[in-house]
């Protein structure tokens, strides 16, 4: 029992006692304005700390002034299991299926784009698994970036946390030009200038809330994309019956012709390599770990979500876009951006259908997919930085977290660098962006691909420490397969990459299309050498990885008995839902 504090009229304070150390926190009663509490929010995070069991280290323990849980970095834990379960199904629902599936319908066929989506799906189902076990155990600030330098080496996990910092750092400025285009579908008598202003403002406000902000703004953002695709869905097979304003019946009559592949092997290629561009922000549910309130439950049911994404909003509706859209459509590839509505086989396929007004709500969900793209880069970017300085392995100003849990020099920095957005008024502003772009082209293979490999060290450390997979409160369903699996599928779509990089589908071989497609590799490949060099790292071994730092200990055989017992009461439809969702 906690010894008793005296407590007299003018202070007020709790004591923590501890061995060798007490630790006073400051009362909450004394009130102070509005004005006062917006100021003191930006002063550094509270420096009251507790001894933590399940860390291993000191950890900051609540903060009865803003009632919210702390983890060891000061980062505040506050995203529920709504946040989490819509962050994972509206995480890739994006532009890369809105519009980029258009471009991947006429380079491929129909045929072509199911296929690579399935595998690609698959692909990511396990990295989700491998992502979502390992963060359940080790909800640490900067996840997968942080694991690489655990599990894999510190060089890589230097080169892995910049090469995922510099994709969001870039994505942002590129999403606040999108937005502003989009917005021209309406009108385009107002300079794009003002629109990016306007969002930067807005994205500003946003981030200052914290990562509730994030959370709520995703949360919403998700459900109106949801809704979009459910909607378009029933829309899509009542179509293709006829119940359209033509009452034409469509069926399968374009999968005979033009037919169901298109430019060969090398459309497959190509397919291959933007069906995995387009599920790009899932390992968002992972970076989230860290500011969960309760990761071994939201963790894993968000993670499941993967299988329910993948298969109805990506694979069923670009089937129905495959019946409804022919790939030799000229207006597929017409768009004047990648962020065109009129490009987008969604848009085309309800215009061919002959209905006029939903075109514009199509737009409209087009455009939240960006702002919600771009919210999530500020974040990665954000917490990335931060995870990196606290590492040693970034300026240490970028590790600087306020009192309400918001890396804010980290915030500061991706704001800014959205400022590029406005080189897109000038006449090079194009080059520039696909420059920038090259720069971080293939993160997300990369990324995936570490995960794996944390995975699988992971689990080799497990073993060979003396631990078994029961002790594990969530166990990746294809176990390290699956993660052989997913890190070879990851290799295979660069191998892919270079190849459409060097030999372009309706093109010849040229040297500035190559670095612009294959950029990132020797970016990546000079930041792991440099750092390796320098520091001089070694690889992990896994008799020697540390196991203890960081994680999360659970009385998994005490609950797996409630659990179970729980389970009894429930119905069969109940115990259905739950075991997949």
């Amino acid at each position: 029992m906690l010894p008793q504090v005296p407590v007299d009229d003018s202070y007020q304070s709790n004591s923590l006692a501890m061995p060798d150390r007490i630790v006073s926190i400051p009362s909450p009663n004394q009130k102070t304005s509005l004005c006062q509490r917006m100021i003191d929010s930006f002063k550094p995070t509270l420096p009251t700390t507790s001894v933590s069991i399940e860390m291993n280290e000191l950890k900051q323990i609540e903060s009865n002034d803003d009632d919210v849980r702390k983890g060891e970095t000061g980062l505040h834990q506050t995203l529920t299991n709504r946040h989490l379960q819509m962050i994972a199904i509206g995480g890739s629902i994006g532009t890369g299926l809105f519009v980029g599936s258009g471009s991947s319908l006429a380079t491929g066929g129909p045929a072509a784009l199911i296929i690579d989506y399935v595998v690609i799906g698959f692909m990511l189902f396990n990295v989700s698994m491998a992502l979502g076990e390992l963060s359940v155990v080790f909800p640490v600030s900067g996840s997968f970036s942080t694991l690489s330098t655990r599990f894999l080496d510190p060089a890589w996990g230097f080169a892995m946390g910049w090469n995922y910092a510099l994709n969001w750092l870039v994505v942002m400025p590129l999403e606040l030009t999108a937005a502003g285009l989009v917005v021209g579908y309406w009108t385009t008598s107002v300079n794009i200038a003002v629109w990016i202003s306007i969002l930067l403002v807005a994205l500003l406000i946003v981030n200052l809330f914290g990562v509730r902000g994030y959370g709520e703004i995703e949360f919403f953002i998700s459900i109106i994309k949801v809704i979009a695709i459910v909607g378009f869905i029933i829309l899509g097979i009542v179509l293709i019956f006829g119940g359209g304003p033509n009452h034409e019946y469509i069926g399968g009559k374009y999968w005979k012709n033009p037919g169901a592949f298109a430019n060969g092997f090398q459309g497959i290629c190509t397919v291959f390599v933007t069906a995995a561009f387009a599920f790009a922000g899932t390992e968002l549910v992972g970076l989230a770990a860290a500011e969960t309130d309760n990761p071994k439950e939201t963790i894993p049911r968000a993670t499941k979500q993967v299988f329910w994404r993948v298969t109805l909003f990506y694979i069923v509706s670009l089937t129905i876009i495959g019946c409804l859209v022919p790939y030799t459509s000229s207006r597929l590839l017409n768009g004047s951006s990648s962020y065109d509505a009129s490009a987008s086989p969604f848009v085309i396929a309800i215009e061919d259908a002959g209905i006029k007004v939903l075109p514009s709500i199509f737009n409209a969900v087009i455009l939240c997919a960006v702002l919600s793209v771009a919210n999530s880069s500020v974040y990665g970017a954000s917490r990335t930085l931060c995870a990196l300085a606290e590492c040693g392995q970034a300026p240490k100003i970028l590790a600087y977290i306020d009192r309400k849990g918001r890396p804010l020099s980290s915030i500061i920095i991706s704001m800014l660098l959205g400022c590029i957005a406005y080189i897109n008024c000038g006449k090079v502003g194009s080059q520039v962006f696909n420059w920038l772009v090259a720069i971080s082209g293939l993160s997300s293979f990369f990324t995936w691909g570490s995960i794996c490999a944390c995975h699988i060290m992971f689990r080799l450390a497990w073993t060979s420490q003396g631990h078994s997979l029961k002790e594990l409160p969530f166990v990746a369903p294809f176990g390290v397969i699956g993660s052989y699996f997913g890190l070879l599928l990851n290799i295979i779509c660069l191998v892919a990459q270079f190849y459409v990089a060097l030999f372009p589908v309706d093109g010849s071989p040229n040297a500035e299309a190559f670095f612009e497609a294959y950029l990132a590799a020797p970016i990546v490949i000079a930041s792991y050498l440099v750092w390796k060099i320098w520091q001089k790292t070694s690889f992990q071994r896994p008799s020697t990885v540390d196991l203890e730092t960081g994680r999360r200990l659970f009385d998994t055989q005490q609950s797996a008995e409630e659990e179970k017992a729980q389970r009894k009461t429930w119905s069969l439809w109940k115990r259905l839902y739950y075991k997949l969702c």
